[in-house]
């Protein structure tokens, strides 16, 4: 099972871990689901029929995206979810007008779920952490272009606090219904030398 340990960069001296989502997660992925401050940005059916719908296909290889738990010193505290853009083709058309990707890029979508980790800074740490690991665990990356409903503003600071910079405004379809079709797009390039 891959996992790697990082620290955060807010200074903390815990580590953390990431290892594949596995359906022994389901029970807590669906509490986190069902989160007021998780349902506020991610349009997701908390239901354990709806879990297994929306994330099977992910544990049994049969997605090309995959899915990550954040653990903090052995703690599930998040998800974050890691796609490259090439494997939808369709997500490439959407993003287009907005802010073109190529070959070579992918992003990234995550979550603190566990109410007790928010407001402290551990979704940028966790972003930060969750890069790191991209740059090792798949070379053919080259940068990371993440689109982000721009009402999400904690969602886009955390982007920036973890080093993305913004490099597009514009109109997408929204993930969550409540949302309007603004988007922020923010992106991180792999440093130089490092592959």
């Amino acid at each position: 099972m891959r996992s790697r340990q990082l620290a955060p960069t807010s200074g903390d001296t815990t580590l953390l871990t990431f290892r594949p989502l596995t359906r022994n997660d389901f029970v807590l992925l669906g509490k986190w689901l069902a989160e007021p401050h998780v349902r506020e940005s991610w349009n997701h059916d908390p239901s354990p029929a709806a879990i297994e719908s929306d994330f099977g296909d992910s544990v049994d290889g049969a997605e090309s995206a995959e899915d990550w738990i954040a653990e903090l010193d052995g703690r599930p505290i998040g998800l974050v979810q890691y796609s490259r853009f090439s494997d939808y083709p369709d997500y490439v058309s959407e993003m287009a007008p907005v802010y073109p990707v190529g070959e070579g890029v992918a992003s990234i979508d995550y979550l603190v779920g566990d109410p007790d980790m928010t407001g402290r800074g551990m979704g940028s740490a966790m972003i930060s952490a969750f890069v790191a690991f991209v740059w090792t665990h798949d070379p053919t990356t080259t940068s990371l272009v993440v689109p982000v409903n721009s009402a999400n503003e904690r969602s886009w600071r955390a982007l920036l606090r973890a080093g993305f910079r913004l490099v597009a405004r514009g109109e997408l379809d929204p993930d969550h219904p409540i949302h309007e079709r603004a988007h922020e797009v923010l992106r991180i390039d792999r440093p130089a030398g490092e592959s």
